[in-house]
């Protein structure tokens, strides 16, 4: 009977063994497909963090920093009947032409003015920017405002709002007119119409606006014209 019972024991002693063994395969196939979940969605926002970290690195880094903005004063005094060919205002000592000096910023990849897009307040009107390549030029030898890289000229076509380039500096030459793109060390003049967008800017006007880059942070500026016009070109910014 003793030896009955012994083996009874120890037959149950195995059957718990073997139940423990089953449980505990369980866990671990449990835990291994959970532990490939764990991985799978780890290594997929590893990705995802990489991917907005360096996005927000260029978009950080990335931008149009503003040097300078230069107006120049000049008199328009030719009109006609409105919406007549040829038609102009009447803007007597006013400034007409701004040109904005721009630059990549510091570790800035490199920008395509082309996408670019220059916004323009006065608090009555706000102008939207885009490049026109026929306004691309070199700098002439007789100055900046001597350049002919000013944006729509014919007053009669009021709603071509577009600016030109100046190119300062570009020792790679990479802003040419039909792939305008600025690098590390380029300096390049944006060049507006006052004349086509305000019809020329009067004394204490406060203007504000942009330069948009299609990626990267903007270039900001604001300036006021100064209170009179006693000299033909003005720092403005």
């Amino acid at each position: 009977m003793r030896k009955i019972s012994k083996i009874l024991k120890e037959n149950d002693l195995g059957d718990m063994g073997i139940g423990a063994m089953i449980v505990f395969i369980a866990m671990v196939l449990v835990a291994g497909i959970a532990a490939s979940v764990l991985i799978q969605t780890a290594n997929k926002l590893e990705i995802q963090a990489m991917k907005t970290g360096s996005e927000t690195t260029e978009e950080v880094a990335t931008g149009i920093g503003i040097e300078d903005i230069t107006g120049q004063k000049g008199s328009l005094n030719l009109s006609t009947a409105p919406g007549q060919l040829g038609s102009r205002w009447t803007a007597l000592n006013s400034i007409l032409n701004i040109t904005i000096c721009i630059s990549p910023r510091s570790g800035s990849k490199d920008v395509d003015l082309e996408n670019t897009v220059v916004e323009l307040s006065d608090s009555t009107a706000k102008y939207l920017l885009t490049y026109n390549s026929s306004y691309w030029k070199a700098l002439a030898a007789a100055g900046v405002f001597a350049t002919a890289a000013f944006g729509s000229r014919s007053f009669s076509n009021r709603t071509a709002k577009q600016f030109g380039l100046i190119v300062l500096e570009d020792a790679d030459s990479s802003c040419t007119a039909t792939n305008p793109v600025i690098n590390r060390g380029d300096h390049v003049l944006i060049t507006i119409s006052a004349a086509e967008n305000f019809k020329g800017l009067t004394e204490r006007t406060d203007i504000w606006g942009m330069v948009i880059p299609e990626s990267g942070a903007p270039g900001i500026f604001a300036f006021r014209t100064p209170a009179s016009y006693s000299v033909t070109v003005f720092d403005l910014y």
